[in-house]
């Protein structure tokens, strides 16, 4: 077999293996609305196909905002938790509350721990909030992602006080809009985790 039956060889095999998603929650708020939010969202994921999916809860991951170069014991445990499931994922969505104009420190420091696990993979966004509907986090997550060489999706989801939106069984109450959204930011995301996987299985990136 010559190098360029091997390397063709490589990439359908890439072309054709499943999408990882991974998903992440990023709020760690007491009494937070996330769960909801994640429910919500795991399920348009599961209907639409194409992935599998892993969930990164920044709740679940007790990390310092405090970085270190080399880590502690109880750190790399907490890391241990996250970093391998960033790491494989093609794509990921990033479900966001905005707080005081922004997104969680939470999240911000689940983001600052990790580097290359972000390069060259789509991002797309589901966010909530008031008045905003957490767009404004949105937007600031859009430079933090630009600078860790993520590409950011244009699509988005977002839920202006989702807290009426949603009945006591979590589900919402008139889903046409937000399904619709959903399914855009969906198809967008796997067009863009496929062409970036391919072209990564064909020339390696370097940040």
């Amino acid at each position: 077999m010559d190098i360029n039956t091997a390397a063709t060889g490589a990439f359908d095999q890439v072309t054709s293996s499943p999408l990882r998603l991974a998903v992440i929650v990023g709020s760690n708020r007491e009494g937070r609305f996330a769960p909801v939010i994640r429910d919500w969202f795991l399920a348009r994921a599961e209907g639409f196909g194409g992935f599998e999916v892993d969930v990164v809860d920044v709740a679940e991951a007790d990390l310092p905002t405090a970085l270190s170069f080399r880590p502690d014991e109880q750190v790399k445990a907490e890391l241990a938790k996250v970093t391998h499931k960033l790491a494989g994922a093609d794509a990921f969505v990033v479900l966001t509350p905005e707080y005081n104009h922004s997104y969680p420190a939470g999240l911000k420091s689940l983001i600052d721990w990790h580097g290359s696990e972000w390069h060259a993979k789509p991002i797309g966004f589901v966010s909530y909030g008031g008045l905003s509907g957490g767009l404004r986090s949105v937007e600031h997550l859009r430079q933090v992602f630009a600078e860790l060489h993520a590409v950011t999706l244009r699509d988005t989801v977002s839920f202006h006080g989702p807290w009426g939106q949603f009945g006591e069984d979590g589900q919402h109450l008139d889903p046409e809009d937000s399904d619709t959204a959903a399914k855009a930011m969906l198809d967008k995301l796997t067009w863009w985790a496929h062409a970036l996987r391919d072209a990564k299985s064909v020339r390696p990136f370097a940040a």
